[in-house]
């Protein structure tokens, strides 16, 4: 655990790897535990990883009120300005995958490339996630049911096989355990999400852009992903067909050389 001042908050971060760095931006309810050890260390073989909690997580700052999309992507940047990186690759997974919107909105210099992965845009043509899955998930959390909603959200965020692998979920469990985050946040974090909208201001990115979507994504189904890649100028859209919100403990070493290519390409 490292703690640095990052413009108004400390973020609880960890550097690993070598190369040019990478940014990781974590998704709604997730640690940087939650980034799966495969998945690193196939990128760290030609890459710096840096990973952070978002503000309300861990050792991060504590989160009082609620919090925007843009305030987590100015908290990014601050973390990249603490370091004295001038730009860096960037890949933002769901909720993470919004902030890294609103960074490379902001801050495009920042930005070498940016890879978006099972995330959302807003707009009138964006798609929500399951309702049922989602209720089930909320009344689990809001009813204060630790097993319930971490097996809810397991089932929400994964497709088979890996729904039915027992060491998988206990792993998931693990780092649940290890470094929980309090319901307030995520709920808070889950209202941020909810007024997300960059539809109308994505043809601005210039920065090489990928996406990545799994065809079997509950929480924010697959046409996100390819009206994000349609906005984009020049984006690619990876499918990840029969993979699920975590494609990258599905597919680790897919995900991870896809990064790459486009960072290292």
């Amino acid at each position: 655990m490292t703690v640095i001042g990052a413009g108004e908050v400390e973020l609880d971060y960890e550097r690993a790897g070598a190369g040019e760095p990478l940014l990781m931006i974590m998704g709604m309810s997730g640690t940087y535990l939650h980034w799966h050890p495969a998945f690193l260390a196939g990128l760290q073989q030609n890459l710096e990883t840096i990973v952070h909690d978002h503000r309300g997580v861990g050792a991060s700052t504590r989160l009082e009120g609620p919090v925007t999309i843009a305030q987590l992507a100015v908290d990014a940047a601050a973390l990249l300005d603490a370091l004295g990186i001038e730009s860096a690759h960037v890949l933002g997974i769901s909720m993470g995958g919004m902030v890294a919107q609103e960074l490379v909105l902001a801050r495009p210099g920042l930005v070498k490339t940016l890879t978006i992965g099972c995330s959302y845009c807003g707009g009138p043509d964006a798609t929500l996630g399951d309702p049922g899955a989602l209720s089930e998930l909320t009344a689990a959390m809001i009813a204060g049911d630790r097993e319930r909603a971490l097996r809810a959200g397991w089932e929400l965020n994964t497709a088979p096989p890996l729904r039915d692998d027992s060491d998988a979920y206990a792993e998931f469990c693990d780092i649940a355990t290890r470094r929980s985050v309090a319901a307030g946040v995520v709920m808070a974090q889950m209202q941020a999400c909810a007024a997300h909208d960059t539809h109308d201001r994505l043809a601005a990115v210039a920065a090489p852009t990928l996406v990545i979507h799994g065809t079997e994504d509950r929480l924010l189904p697959y046409p996100n992903g390819e009206l994000i890649a349609s906005l984009i100028p020049g984006a690619k859209l990876e499918t990840m067909t029969d993979r699920a919100h975590l494609f990258f403990w599905e597919e680790p070493a897919r995900s991870a050389a896809l990064v790459t290519a486009l960072a290292t390409g």
